[in-house]
């Protein structure tokens, strides 16, 4: 015992450490230290380019015209001058006034001015007779931080304009508007923590089909060289949360090989063209990574049959549609590059998608069975600290037609309720507790039931429950309950002993007699019926609609279905229903129906009738219990018996 609990230990250690490593790796994050010092250089320039236009010309010497400066030089009114070349830069002794244009007069101290082209010859003699102070600088002098100021104003409107450039081209996300029509599928590359068919429980045959695929890519010659050719695509049909990504992730890393994954509606934008353009963008990168594998998920947001609806016509869905089927058929052999997709809608797809040459081999991926409901809480209790009460297969048993990801939530929410009660490991109560708010919501806690509504939902559940167990062919109870939650006020669990495929007549009118069972016990009991029996009522007309027209069993329709309906498909619903029978047949098909629900009513009726002690008892303890498990009700009804006996 020792060493299993070590073993399984580090196990999970082993598994911690590979999801702490995933966790740690995370998402290539951008470098954003650059930026921001840009962005500091950024708006100190702006801010030193804003200050030396609002206030750098105050201190800036007025030109003047050279005419001008003779005057001033004349008056003996200038002090000192700096010559630059041809430049004049000088000081008055006192502010002048100078009109530069009209209305506009300038008082200055400060003046700069330049020599004339033809020269002045008696410059120099004027300088000296009126001691002014000259000083020279050479030409060739050149002033690095007035070039400098001229052309930050440039690098700037360029870094502007990079920086737009390369927002809107996206960068490495694969977003922008340069980008707009290259592919968003993610490239995962192959690694040591690949997903592999060992991580995938159930779905033997789904793995056994795909397994050829593996085969192919890992060693292509063994089936070139008898000639043979491997689907050019594969498609995964099957419920929601049955494991068809999972399916396509373990493919890829069985194969080792590059696999680029995206969901349908990634194709699509508001531009028209660009799904096109990124399906022949995605082709291309598969292409250059072959062997590959192409994964595009929620494939009917693409794939609908073209031309259903009003309008008709070439939308932009359709495009990238014929760009698909147009790319999958141009596959050449040494490519090796398989294209595989999900859907749980196939019956909207176009035709085109499925013939040879493209999904030409279609992979069923039903809801796991018992064993494979066994496998998957075994996979994922691993992961959780369970007590040792929790009897994994019988949660298996208890939960028909849950997919993998249902029994994962359930679990989940064990957790989550063993982690707000303070507890160390998750029992068997977190469990059921689970299941039954996953089933039928949560517990209305703050709602109040009179006394005589509480007793007439008692009443409605023991009906179902006891007409079940008297019944040869329904299902045992697992549980009887007038909690109220979010779906239901009360309920009757049934939970089969073993998974059919085929059913009986016998079994089916046992069901609808079960479905009668509530509102028989109102009628009894009270002598009225309630608003308790709604969905009781759609379901049983539901199946005697279906036994009529689809499976004959009823005496006046037993070897004709009448069931085909011609379906008009409109955005995955049914637009249309055309009926392919006539009125008087639709009238007597009607009459088939309440037939078969008369007769179930009268046969639940008679039962309970003659077992009311029974069903007096079943209320009376739901009434101070609130719930009975199936093996207590069963105790009741065995111990009736034997006092009757």
């Amino acid at each position: 015992m020792t060493n299993q609990q070590n073993n399984g230990s580090s196990k999970r250690n082993n598994r911690k450490k590979k999801q702490d490593r995933k966790t740690a790796q995370g998402p290539p994050q951008q470098p954003t230290g650059g930026m921001s010092w840009i962005r500091i250089i950024l708006f100190a320039l702006i801010a030193y380019f804003l200050f030396q236009w609002l206030f750098g010309n105050f201190d800036q010497p007025v030109r003047i015209p050279y005419s001008t400066f003779r005057t001033h030089l004349q008056k003996d009114q200038i002090t000192e001058v700096t010559v630059k070349g041809s430049r004049i830069q000088g000081t008055l002794k006192n502010d002048a006034e100078i009109v530069q244009a009209e209305r506009d007069t300038v008082i200055y101290k400060e003046f700069v001015t330049y020599f004339p082209k033809f020269g002045d010859e008696k410059l120099m003699s004027l300088l000296e007779e009126n001691d002014v102070t000259i000083a020279t600088q050479p030409q060739s002098q050149t002033n690095w931080w007035y070039i400098l100021l001229i052309l930050a104003p440039i690098v700037f409107i360029g870094a502007i304009f990079y920086m737009q450039y390369k927002r809107m081209q996206g960068g490495s996300q694969g977003g922008g508007l340069f980008n707009i029509g290259k592919s968003r599928a993610k490239l995962h590359t192959v690694s040591k923590e690949d997903t592999t068919f060992a991580d995938v429980a159930g779905a033997e045959s789904a793995k056994e089909e795909l397994q050829e695929v593996v085969s192919y890519l890992k060693n292509p010659e063994r089936i070139q060289k008898l000639g043979g050719k491997i689907p050019r695509g594969m498609l995964l049909l099957g419920p929601p949360g049955c494991g068809k990504t999972l399916l396509a992730r373990a493919v890829a890393g069985e194969a080792k090989v590059p696999f680029f994954s995206i969901t349908g509606s990634d194709f699509m934008e508001m531009f028209v063209g660009v799904g096109a353009s990124r399906v022949r963008d995605l082709f291309e990168q598969a292409k250059k990574n072959a062997p590959s594998i192409i994964f595009i998920d929620e494939l009917d947001s693409i794939g609908r049959q073209r031309g259903a609806g009003l309008g008709g016509g070439h939308d932009e869905r359709e495009q990238t549609l014929n760009q698909l089927l147009s790319e999958m058929d141009g596959f050449e052999g040494h490519e090796s590059v398989i294209a595989m997709a999900a859907t749980n809608r196939p019956d909207i797809l176009d035709p085109a998608l499925r013939r040879p040459g493209r999904f030409d081999r279609q992979v069923i991926v039903p809801s796991p069975k018992l064993k494979d409901r066994h496998q998957i809480l075994k996979m994922y209790a691993d992961r959780k600290k369970m007590a040792e009460d929790v009897d994994l297969e019988q949660i298996a048993k208890s939960t028909p037609g849950f997919s993998g990801a249902d029994l994962e939530n359930l679990l989940n929410e064990a957790a989550l309720l063993a982690g707000r009660k303070n507890k160390d490991r998750i029992d068997k109560k977190d469990v059921d507790e689970a299941r039954d708010k996953v089933l039928m919501g949560l517990t209305r806690r703050g709602m109040v039931l009179s006394e005589e509504e509480k007793k007439m939902i008692a009443y409605h559940e023991a009906g179902h429950a006891v007409s079940s167990v008297i019944l040869p062919e329904s299902h045992p109870v697992h549980k009887i309950s007038i909690i109220p939650r979010t779906r239901a006020m009360g309920v009757t669990e049934h939970f089969p002993e073993e998974e059919k495929y085929v059913y009986k007549k016998e079994y089916m009118l046992d069901q609808l007699s079960v479905m009668m069972g509530g509102r028989v016990a109102e009628e009894i009991v009270f002598g009225t019926a309630t608003t308790g029996a709604e969905n009781d009522l759609k379901q049983a007309t539901q199946l005697a609609r279906r036994m009529v027209l689809e499976w004959g069993m009823s005496e006046d329709f037993q070897n004709i279905a009448l069931g085909q309906q011609q379906q008009q498909v409109f955005l995955g619903q049914q637009l249309a229903q055309n009926r392919d029978y006539s009125e008087a047949t639709a009238h007597e098909v009607d009459k088939a129906i309440e037939e078969l629900l008369s007769k179930a009513h009268n046969k639940t009726r008679q039962i309970l009738e003659e077992r009311r002690d029974i069903l007096d008892k079943v209320v009376e303890r739901l009434m101070e219990d609130e719930e009975i498990p199936g093996e207590e009700l069963e105790e009741i009804i065995d111990n009736d018996g034997k006092s009757k006996s």
